[in-house]
Order: structure tokens, then C-alpha cells, then sequence
């Protein structure tokens, strides 16, 4: 095969490309500008066009760079991939997916939305839990093979991900054994007298709760805010406060905390979304969770 240009020299324009400036693209290599540069001058005179032109103090793309970004953008994210595709073919023994989970995302809908691919033999899990927008740039650099949210990726032009619906479930409110019956006894409107959790404006479904309310005219004492879905629903099951969840996982909740459907929450629903990144090579388990919906 005869190759008219060096992929070395190739990978040198695409760094400085992303980094925007041969001095910060010769930080991350740790190399000297000057050989950056020619690097890049090599590529230009292999490709017999201009690749990079001044732009202020820095550097821009030309037409036929933007062309050349976009091939190398796509090159070297399969050579980031190759490492782990050689390492799975002569380790059949596992297939390992890697996933990312918004922490507003209650942890027993996560379990109910990986359940479908749970089965597939040899399945190696990892769960990595964190803020949407640091999981979103780990998808884009494939750390990560799958994010798992309550609401879809934000519109970004350098960020290419899909948003997949994965399940929708009504939101209802449950009680502890201490608060069911004064809870339940005249419901919405007893909402009023009786102590509530919520999650923090951190969770997409809270705007919707607080609509809810001004709605069905309550303005409740609100004992609680959690962040975490997991400590809402254990606090709310030691007796804190009346809190809210997914109807979906309504046994599940009765039998882990001991608590009891005090009414649904008419209106208010979570939406659950997979999102993933454009990739040459389609990870099977992916393919697997997003075909089960």
C-alpha cells in the first residue's frame, strides 16, 4: 500500500488543531514548537495544500484543513478503540460496558434500564457516576460507551451524541409506616401537614414537582433536599418525610424501604434517555439496550 502522507505527521496537525496553537499542541506532546511546526509543514507539502493559516495570534483551519480535521478526527478515535477491540478479541471471556450515569438519575430506574442487557453472557459492567457535562466529554472521547440520564444531551455542534428514549414512568408519593395515614387521609391536600423530601433543582423532575404544587394550591414544609435519589428514598423510608419516586419501581421501594404508595403525582412524569456518540464500530451491548426500548 502506498501512502501519501505520514500518519505521524497527520496526528501532529490534528493535536494542534484541537488545541488551537502549535505552542499548546507542543505542551501536550512535549516537544519543541519549532518541530511541531515543521511536522505540520511536512503534512502541508505531502497533501499540497494548506492546512493551517494565521488567524490573529493563533491559528485557523483552512477549507481543505476542516476537511483534513474531519478525516483525522474519525482515524484516530478508531486507534483509541483498537487497544480495547484487540484486548476483547483474545479475551472472549468478557464483554465490558462501560457506562455513564447522571447522578439525578434514581438508582433503582438505572438498574430497571440495564436490565435487558444484564443477561448477556460474560458481561463485565462498570458504572461510572458524575456531573451530565463531564460523562458527555468522556462519551465524546469513548472513556465511556453508553451515558444513562433524566434528560437528553444538550444541543452542542462539537459534541456529536444521540438521545435515545429509554422509558418514561409517572411519579407518585410515598410515606413510611409514621406518615402514611395522615399522608394518604384527604390526599393531595395533606400534603400540607405532613413533612416532604424533594430533590434538589438538580434533577429535572424538580421544576416539575414545584409546578405540581402551585397547580393543586400546597405549599408544603419541606424537611429534606437530596441530590442523590438513593439518599432521598432512604431518608423518606426512615421516616423524615413524605418523598417522591418513579412508579415504575413502586415494589421494588416498598420491599427495600419499607414504605407504601401514598398517591400518584398526576402529570409529572421522568423521561429516561441513553445517549450515545457516533462511532465506526457499534458496541454490541449498546446496540442491545437501545433495541430493547
Amino acid at each position: 500500500m502506498s501512502l501519501a502522507f505520514n500518519y505521524r505527521h497527520l496526528y501532529y496537525f490534528w493535536v494542534v488543531a484541537k488545541e488551537g496553537g502549535m505552542s499548546r499542541a507542543a505542551a501536550r506532546l512535549d516537544m519543541a514548537v519549532q518541530t511541531v511546526s515543521a511536522q505540520v509543514r511536512e503534512l502541508e507539502k505531502d497533501l499540497g495544500c494548506q492546512l493551517l493559516k494565521p488567524a490573529g495570534r493563533g491559528l485557523a483551519l483552512t477549507e481543505a484543513g476542516v476537511a483534513a480535521l474531519g478525516q483525522a478526527e474519525h482515524i484516530f478515535q478508531l486507534g483509541e478503540t483498537l487497544p480495547d477491540l484487540v484486548r476483547s478479541a483474545a479475551q472472549v471471556t468478557s464483554v465490558r460496558l462501560t457506562a455513564g450515569i447522571a447522578d439525578g438519575l434514581p438508582k433503582l430506574v438505572v438498574q430497571r434500564l440495564l436490565q435487558p442487557v444484564l443477561a448477556t453472557p460474560d458481561l463485565r459492567l462498570v458504572c461510572h457516576e458524575g456531573e451530565m457535562a463531564d460523562l458527555l466529554a468522556d462519551l465524546a472521547v469513548h472513556r465511556l460507551d453508553v451515558v444513562l440520564a433524566d434528560h437528553p444531551a444538550p444541543f452542542n455542534p462539537h459534541l456529536k451524541v444521540h438521545n435515545h428514549p429509554v422509558g418514561t414512568s409517572g411519579m407518585g408519593w410515598y410515606a413510611s409506616r409514621q406518615w402514611w395515614a395522615a399522608a394518604h387521609r384527604g390526599f393531595p391536600a395533606s400534603l400540607d401537614k405532613v413533612p416532604v423530601l424533594l430533590p434538589t433543582t438538580h434533577s429535572s423532575v424538580r421544576g416539575r414537582l414545584d409546578h405540581w404544587f402551585t397547580a393543586h394550591g400546597l405549599h408544603p414544609r419541606i424537611a429534606g433536599e437530596f441530590e442523590d435519589a438513593a439518599l432521598l428514598e432512604t431518608f423518606g423510608g426512615s421516616g423524615l418525610g413524605v418523598f417522591p419516586a418513579a412508579l415504575a419501581v413502586q415494589e421494588d421501594l416498598m420491599q427495600r424501604y419499607n414504605v407504601r404508595l401514598v398517591g400518584p403525582c398526576d402529570g409529572v412524569e421522568e423521561h429516561y434517555y441513553a445517549i450515545s456518540t457516533e462511532r465506526k464500530v457499534e458496541h454490541p451491548v449498546v446496540r442491545q439496550l437501545l433495541a430493547a426500548r
